[in-house]
């Protein structure tokens, strides 16, 4: 059992024992009750407490068990907790470092509770799409008050414990070892007879319920309107003012209806799939990692500058290496500048500007950075700079460096031949801003050192980034997928769409921004460039051409005032323009085409499913390693929206039997070659799975 019994002084303590952060497990609840058990069975006990090993009281759930046969299994938390509240000798919480989730209902469910100062307290359930469902909703409110539970449940926020002081939520808050206090304090109330107090006896007051969750609703429908749960949370904590019984009713109800949700489907895939990405299939989790200590990026631009803050801001000294002095003094100008502008916002001390300012130094010579443990590429996306570069870092960089390049769609084998050590060449692919966009790509080359490889995904963590591993192939994973979705959108403006109206669709879908706003935000002449270079690469690949159309008009987005849409200074928002209205329309006319009317319904399903049968030809090449990989690149660097959880899942969801039947469709239209169903997609489509099964 992973729960420790020992008895101090007449005090039976019950320990939680189940790393990392003791989650009730079912053999964690199993100890809990067989504590309880022998402490009531003892003469000599007169009080029990209940903790934590290690860094934790309780994180709550154990998420290995979850969607196993375990995580309901008798005894259930309900189960554990109705055996406490059920106790003849006091019970006493000793709460350190963690109680979350389930931890802090189990504490809810003692008669007292002593905490250590600074503990993390809270209720997350909302974040994974649920409700706490073992009576947080019911009891937290008895303690701490109404307004103050809702505002805690709904947001999943963590709250340090001393803000609790003067609640009736803790009994103490000490300072340092909370055990002995909790011992102490549990002798102190066995010496006087019980009942002793339960929270579920509590009343919840509040001068004016009504017209708090009346505008509680209001304001939480309008800021979660594609998710269920902080409502059906808010619903389950007005039951708190009904008998105590009947509102644990409605919170089971609402915890049985949020756990069938696609939405928390896709929030649990996302929860899981974010600690999955940092597991490779064959780089076992003790695979040694190198020091990295010195970091060192070449090239002061946009990237360069981006990628540099994510290192100081994790208190890493870097040093910026260009080739001229004023795009030196601009690259550094622009790191500062944004660090002020948090400053400004209350969200960065000025002290701390400083201080990541310090750790910042800058050269224009290579001999300045033979030190570094890592060296980051973030130079032209062209193959010819590349390898002057990557031949100059291999003549000069330390024996162990890692080199690493920030290409986005190169081929990290070739760029790795150019050095006489390809067991250290990586690709890091970050997403602009790179100071801001938590996705990074890092990508394995086929003589990448599983040691580098560790090392790549244990400083990823570090600077707080997804790391996900991509195979090498043309785009990696994220931009081979995009440009198929790019196609669809070219094509929809041949048939009969307009800009605005694909936009509207897809962002209605839950997309962050549409392929043509995304466009003129990255600069068409990327994606113009890009195509140049296909045509020569690969000349069987076909594009609408009114995007070259664009181009060859000097749109070229936002930076130049006039993309797809219209631009006004300081202000981002698009405004559709008849130029470029009557030149999509003039140019189906040039092709032959009769436009169409086409509905938002076929937008979201030629831009999504193009991402799933792409997504589906990378599954079986193994360019990733499994379907959640290409979830969480798209989640955390494309917009894709979080409450469906990746296009993968959503394909899932939708079924792959009506994904590829809508492939088919497609394939007898315009363009009918960009829709051969993916062998596994078909595959799993016919044997009944999904690509997460």
């Amino acid at each position: 059992m992973t729960a420790q019994y020992q008895v101090q002084d007449g005090v039976a303590v019950i320990t939680l024992d189940n790393p990392p952060v003791n989650g009730l497990g079912h053999s964690t609840r199993l100890g809990i009750v067989d504590g309880m058990t022998r402490a009531l069975d003892d003469a000599a006990v007169k009080a029990i407490v209940i903790t934590g090993a290690g860094k934790a009281f309780s994180g709550g759930a154990d998420i290995r068990e979850f969607n196993t046969p375990k995580a309901t299994q008798e005894p259930t938390l309900h189960s554990v907790i109705r055996v406490i509240e059920g106790s003849s000798k006091p019970v006493v919480a000793a709460v350190h470092s963690v109680a979350m989730g389930g931890g802090l209902e189990l504490a809810l469910g003692c008669n007292y509770r002593v905490a250590s100062k600074g503990a993390q307290i809270a209720l997350p359930e909302v974040k994974l799409g649920l409700l706490p469902g073992a009576g947080g909703t019911q009891r937290l409110p008895r303690v701490i008050g109404l307004e103050a539970a809702a505002n805690m449940i709904v947001s999943g926020t963590a709250v340090p414990s001393e803000k609790f002081a003067g609640t009736k939520l803790f009994d103490e808050i000490v300072d340092g070892d909370v055990l002995p206090a909790a011992v102490k304090f549990a002798q102190n109330v066995a010496a006087a007879p019980g009942p002793y107090p339960k929270v579920r006896d509590l009343k919840v007051r509040h001068e004016n319920p009504e017209g708090f969750l009346g505008f509680a609703k209001t304001t939480v429908g309008a800021m979660a309107k594609n998710f269920p749960a902080p409502l059906k949370c808010l619903e389950a904590v007005a039951g708190s003012l009904k008998p105590f019984e009947q509102g644990l009713k409605e919170e089971r109800d609402g915890f049985l209806y949020l756990v069938t949700t696609p939405e928390s489907r896709a929030l649990r895939h996302a929860f899981f799939g974010e600690r999955a990405a940092s597991k490779i299939p064959d780089v076992p989790s003790d695979t040694p990692v190198r020091k990295i200590e010195k970091i060192a990026v070449i090239g002061a631009g946009t990237m360069g500058g981006g990628i540099s803050m994510n290192f100081l801001n994790a208190g890493i000294p870097v040093t910026i290496l260009e080739t001229k002095q004023e795009a030196l003094d601009r690259g550094i100008g622009i790191i500062r500048k944004n660090y002020e502008n948090s400053a400004k916002k209350g969200k960065l001390t000025q002290e701390k500007v400083e201080q990541r300012m310090g750790l910042l130094s800058t050269t224009l010579s290579y001999d300045d950075i033979k030190d570094a443990d890592m060296v980051i590429e973030a130079v032209f996306e062209e193959m010819g700079v590349k390898e002057i570069v990557f031949k100059k870092l291999d003549e000069v960089m330390k024996q162990g460096a890692i080199l690493a390049s920030n290409t986005s769609t190169l081929d990290v084998d070739k760029i790795a031949s150019f050095t006489k050590r390809p067991q250290d060449v990586v690709g890091m692919h970050f997403f602009s801003p790179a100071n801001v966009m938590k996705l990074l790509e890092v990508v394995r080359g086929a003589k990448t050192g599983k040691d580098v490889l560790a090392t790549v995904m244990a400083i990823g963590k570090k600077i707080k980034k997804t790391a996900v591993v991509s195979g090498v192939c043309d785009g990696f994973i994220g931009n081979r997928m995009i440009e198929q979705y790019s196609r669809q959108a070219g094509y929809l403006l041949d048939e009969g769409a307009l800009p605005e109206q694909v936009d509207r669709a897809i962002e209605k879908f839950g997309f962050a921004m549409g392929p043509f706003r995304m466009g003129d935000l990255a600069g068409n002449d990327i994606g113009w460039a890009i195509r140049k270079r296909r045509a020569v690469d690969k000349p069987d690949i076909q594009y609408s051409k009114t995007a070259d159309l664009l181009c060859e008009m000097g749109r070229y987005g936002q930076k130049t005032g006039a993309g797809w849409y219209d631009y006004k200074a300081g202000d981002r928002k698009p405004y559709p323009n008849q130029q470029v209205n009557d030149m999509i329309v003039q140019h189906s006319k040039d092709l032959g085409i009769t436009r169409r009317k086409i509905s938002d319904e076929e937008i979201v399903e030629r831009l999504v499913f193009a991402l799933v049968n792409e997504g589906a030809k990378i599954l079986e090449e193994g360019i990733a390693s499994k379907a959640s990989d290409i979830d969480m690149v798209y989640l955390t660097g494309y917009g894709f929206p979080l409450f469906r959880g990746g296009p993968m899942l959503y394909a899932d969801q939708v079924g792959l039997y009506n994904v590829a039947l809508s492939m088919k469709k497609y394939a007898k239209g315009y363009h009918g070659e960009a829709w051969q169903v993916a062998p596994l997609l078909q595959k799993l489509a016919d044997e009944g799975k999904g690509f997460n099964d």
